[in-house]
């Protein structure tokens, strides 16, 4: 009996369409899930003989070439642990695994280095997307082996999205590398999403704009420099009428945004490395915000705001239009200095250009300026900060104003819009030779004894105050 090339254990929304994905691309996969049923609903939709359901996981893992090559897409955490608890049985050494989930990087680290030790080898693989990503073609950041890697490269190539005639997948490094920098896309894609509603909040309160008008706005925008992923759905949601009451949908839906962990974990390792990412922190912060919907209730009836009133024509969009490009690159910059300082602790040596060429397809957070970020790093490969290069350093500088101003009329108006507000604050800071810090040391010294440097010469110092 011929065997089955690729192996899929996790049938949810990305389990299912991934394995969609690569039997459409020619290979023949075995599918597997802890509860039958969905895996018989699989087979049931989707009947082909490059694709075969198994009820055991005995049966699945048999069914697989050798070396056999087996994709996890399961719940990050403990489902992880466990599902490779109960395949280690089945599985001989030199087969692959491959996490396609959300995992923690640390814990890939650790994964990987056990199943090493145990002669198996494991792939950390970020896979963004969605739904339709993993269906259609996802941005894919594979870490792990090189050579377990390039077991899996033909397949992953295949399946993953497609700029021109380029796949958006590359490997990333050893280890965690690949899930690590998926959780930093993650991060920028908080950010992302908190200036875009930021945008529309103010052209909502400050300039009283409908739903339709927004939408038009966001669809002119997805046409220039900001043409994106984030921004094309923004205009596509804009639109979109509620069945149930004739009104736009998005005027009836619930203002508390959930999530999923991996915003939390990159501004973790922001604090834990000491490496600034303001922008990416404030998206996860509001997002928790937001969830305290009973109490914002009650302190809208009793908390005062701004009662000075703001007086904005249309031409005011053009200034939101910057601050979003502005800001945008500021979260960019953040995520890719974080990536910078993991390569470096980790010894990844992470091609940060091919990374940017990765997120161009497939993935939540591809846009259009993708490509200036590459350029960025072809020109100089160690840059420090996105904000030093000349395009976007360019960019900063013409836009600061208009955007200045949208923070400015923000907080005159008391509208909440902490993503822009802790943007310009971090362009701020990095171009600032000097900042308050001295006070702050002078200070800490005086109550705890921590003692501070000095300008005018080389030592380390204490005063008795």
């Amino acid at each position: 009996m011929e065997k089955q090339q690729i192996g899929v254990i996790g049938l949810a929304v990305m389990g299912k369409n991934l394995a969609l994905n690569i039997r459409d691309h020619g290979y023949k996969v075995s599918v597997y899930n802890r509860s039958p049923e969905k895996t018989k609903q699989l087979l049931e939709e989707s009947a082909s003989e490059n694709l075969k359901g198994f009820y055991s996981l005995q049966a699945f893992v048999d069914s697989l070439e050798m070396p056999r090559k087996i994709i996890l897409m399961v719940k990050a955490g403990e489902a992880v642990d466990a599902t490779i608890k109960e395949i280690l049985p089945y599985i001989t050494k030199g087969d692959v695994l491959i996490d396609g989930g959300n995992s923690y990087y640390l814990d890939t680290m650790r994964r990987s280095k056990e199943l090493d030790e145990l002669g198996f080898l494991f792939i950390g693989t970020g896979i963004s997307g969605g739904e339709e990503g993993a269906r259609r073609g996802p941005a894919i950041m594979p870490g792990g082996e090189k050579r377990a890697y390039l077991l899996m490269e033909k397949l992953l190539m295949d399946i993953s999205a497609k700029v021109g005639e380029d796949p958006c997948c590359s490997y990333i490094g050893p280890n965690g590398a690949g899930h690590f920098v998926k959780m930093v896309h993650n991060g920028i894609e908080y950010a992302d999403m908190q200036l875009i509603c930021e945008s529309y909040f103010l052209m909502k309160k400050v300039l009283g704009m409908s739903a339709p008008e927004i939408h038009d706005v966001f669809k002119e925008w997805n046409k220039g420099e900001l043409s994106s992923y984030l921004i094309e759905i923004t205009a596509d949601i804009l639109k979109k009428i509620d069945t149930d009451t004739g009104l736009y949908l998005v005027d009836q839906i619930l203002d508390a945004a959930e999530h999923k962990g991996t915003g939390k974990w990159t501004s973790q390792f922001a604090l834990d490395m000491g490496v600034p990412a303001p922008t990416i922190a404030v998206a996860v912060f509001e997002r928790y915000l937001s969830s305290f919907k009973e109490e914002r209730i009650r302190a809208s009836q009793v908390l005062k705001g701004s009662a000075k009133l703001i007086n904005k024509n249309k031409e005011f969009i053009e200034a939101i239009r910057k601050a979003l490009y502005a800001s945008k690159i500021c979260s960019y910059a953040q995520g890719f200095s974080l990536m910078r300082a993991a390569s470096k602790r980790h010894e990844w040596n992470l091609n940060l250009g091919d990374i940017a060429m990765i997120f161009r397809g497939g993935c939540i957070i591809r846009a259009q300026f993708l490509n200036r970020i590459k350029d960025a790093y072809e020109k100089e490969s160690q840059l420090t900060n996105l904000f030093l290069d000349d395009y976007f350093k360019d960019i900063l500088s013409n836009y600061q104003e208009e955007w200045r101003e949208v923070v400015v009329t923000a907080v005159s108006a008391g509208i909440p819009a902490a993503g822009f507000a802790s943007a310009l604050s971090y362009y701020d800071s990095y171009r600032s030779e000097n900042l308050p810090m001295n006070l702050m040391q002078a200070q800490r010294d005086y109550f705890g004894a921590h003692t501070y440097q000095r300008i005018d010469k080389e030592g380390i110092f204490h005063t008795v105050w």
